[in-house]
């Protein structure tokens, strides 16, 4: 069994996905890490270097060079969600786990630091986070609702509760 947990930039997914693949005995990996060890830049650069068509390339790229994976966590960016080959492949080779958080956690965690969030050019971080919404919706399996008052082990423990 393999697991992807989708959702905003912000919303855990890796901090979730490495502790859940370390109580299972999973391999945790987090596509935006792999993507910057291949570019050699963080993701900023990579989106300065060679915008956004590009980097949503970059990131499908990444995800099929993984090929089948087995007893594995897989943490992609935000923007797979866009990807709709990549999502349907993630989807017939994992759980998706979707982490709903509300905006104003993801508006506090993700701040003013560059995170190299596709879209913002163009959008407000809110209207990103409704588009989005509805498409990890759209492609869970199980939705795990994060609150304010959520502390990780308890979320962590939520999540492994919905596995089948």
């Amino acid at each position: 069994m393999n697991i992807t947990f989708i959702g905003m930039p912000g919303a855990g997914k890796s901090t979730l996905g490495k502790k859940v693949a370390e109580l299972l005995h999973y391999h945790f990996i987090d596509v935006d890490l792999l993507i910057e060890q291949k570019e050699r830049l963080k993701l900023p650069e990579v989106l300065a270097k060679y915008g956004e068509k590009r980097f949503l390339e970059l990131e499908e790229e990444t995800i099929f060079s993984l090929g089948v994976l087995q007893n594995s966590i897989l943490s992609p960016g935000g923007s797979v969600i866009y990807l709709e080959k990549a999502m349907e492949f993630l989807k017939n080779n994992s759980i998706m786990v979707f982490l709903d958080v509300p905006f104003p956690m993801i508006e506090r965690r993700i701040g003013s630091a560059p995170r190299g969030i596709i879209g913002l050019q163009e959008k407000s971080l809110e209207q990103l986070f409704l588009e989005r919404k509805i498409l990890y919706e759209k492609y869970a399996d199980v939705i795990v609702k994060i609150s304010e008052d959520s502390g990780v082990e308890a979320v962590v423990q939520e999540v492994l509760k919905v596995l089948p």
